[in-house]
């Protein structure tokens, strides 16, 4: 569950419960996530290959080029119609070089159950719920985008990790002001949200004590406007997603959290990976 105090969100901790269990193989400089298909060491490391990608882009068309002076100019103009298109649908810079996450993965969704119920709540926090986590990171990402939409950096210290927050500041400079409003998200108008995957981290870097960490990817589906739809009552398709209408008003959302269980620690839950992206960016008309 996560607390929102003077403008910044301070994860509210869980309380924790340790038992005596049996310790995993570490690698990653003696780090190892278990359940997870990539290692989770540092704030930036490879993740899994996105669940989807931008569509392919189609070649010129045009009538065949051939010793015409008509054809040529033809062909010419073509291009530039097609390059002015390209320009006109102007992708916004990515926040952070991570994957984009959209679908979630049936196979580790089968082993997010299991890292949850075998691992997480046993040995680290009796009362962890999972669908009490998903709406806490709600409310962190309507605090975090926020914050990023007004430029307003500095407020996410302590919520933000150090090093995604330089990443931020770098990627923010490179926005419009229209841009940057468009980050901006309201936990209301979140219409789909789930975990893509859950890890658990060891390190006995550390000779006095073995670190231990949890790591949750959550992957929300926003359509700006949703929460006025729904006080005007008006009716939202089940299909919204693949709606013309909608589709400039869907953006995708990656963000990772993070908390240390080491125990004698005393942590919060905080944000080491931020994303944004729009589909209809990708999408060519």
């Amino acid at each position: 569950m996560f607390v929102v105090q003077s403008g910044a969100v301070k994860f509210k901790q869980f309380s924790r419960s340790f038992s005596s269990f049996s310790r995993f193989a570490i690698s990653c400089s003696r780090s190892t996530a278990v359940g997870t298909t990539s290692p989770l060491c540092g704030k930036h490391s490879p993740r899994t290959l996105a669940a989807w990608s931008p569509s392919t882009v189609g070649a010129f068309g045009g009538s065949p080029m051939v010793n015409n002076n008509h054809n040529i100019v033809q062909m010419r103009w073509n291009s530039t119609d097609e390059q002015s298109s390209r320009q006109r649908i102007r992708k916004r810079p990515m926040l952070m070089d991570f994957p984009q996450l959209v679908w979630p993965s049936v196979i580790k969704t089968i082993r997010n159950w299991i890292m949850v119920h075998f691992i997480i709540r046993p040995y680290f926090d009796r009362e962890f719920s999972l669908p009490e986590f998903i709406q806490g990171t709600k409310q962190a990402l309507q605090v975090v985008s926020s914050s990023l939409a007004g430029g307003e950096v500095k407020q996410l210290e302590g919520l933000v990790d150090r090093a995604a927050l330089a990443d931020l500041k770098q990627s923010l400079a490179k926005m419009s002001v229209a841009e940057r409003y468009d980050i901006q998200v309201e936990k209301e108008d979140v219409y789909f949200s789930f975990p893509y995957q859950v890890g658990v981290m060891f390190d006995e870097s550390d000779d006095d004590s073995q670190k231990r960490f949890v790591e949750i990817t959550m992957v929300f589906h926003v359509l700006r406007g949703l929460k006025g739809m729904i006080e005007r009552g008006e009716t939202v398709p089940l299909n919204v997603g693949v709606l013309p209408e909608f589709r400039d008003k869907i953006s995708i959302c990656n963000y990772r959290f993070i908390k240390e269980f080491t125990k004698g620690v005393d942590s919060d839950w905080t944000v080491n990976v931020v994303n944004h992206f729009k589909p209809s960016d990708y999408v060519e008309e």
